[in-house]
């Protein structure tokens, strides 16, 4: 099945994630490696200014996309008010999960 980015279920994906709010100094980025690595992902979190965290994983859609829910769950540490996202195709090369 194809989606608009033209990239089957099965295929690879990139999910690039602005988390905004209380998210520096609570936890967030390593609570959010724990939740990437659960699901198989590959990417990083890393701080941004003005209290935002970047986060960009890639894997399955359906994984990604248990991965920004959880971003957007009352279980995410701090205070997340909003969280925008940015779907694009794989890009590869990414090892592991790391925190920045």
């Amino acid at each position: 099945m194809r989606h608009h980015t033209g990239v089957s279920d099965s295929e690879p994906i990139r999910l690039t994630a602005w988390v905004h709010g209380r998210v520096q100094g609570v936890g967030f980025r390593w609570w959010t490696r724990a939740r990437a690595l659960e699901l198989g992902l590959v990417g990083s979190a890393t701080n941004l200014p003005a209290s935002r965290v970047e986060v960009v994983a890639e894997g399955s859609r359906v994984n990604c996309e248990k991965l920004l829910a959880a971003l957007r769950s009352e279980r995410a540490p701090g205070a997340v008010e909003y969280v925008a996202e940015r779907w694009s195709e794989a890009k590869g090369g990414l090892d592991g999960f790391v925190e920045r």
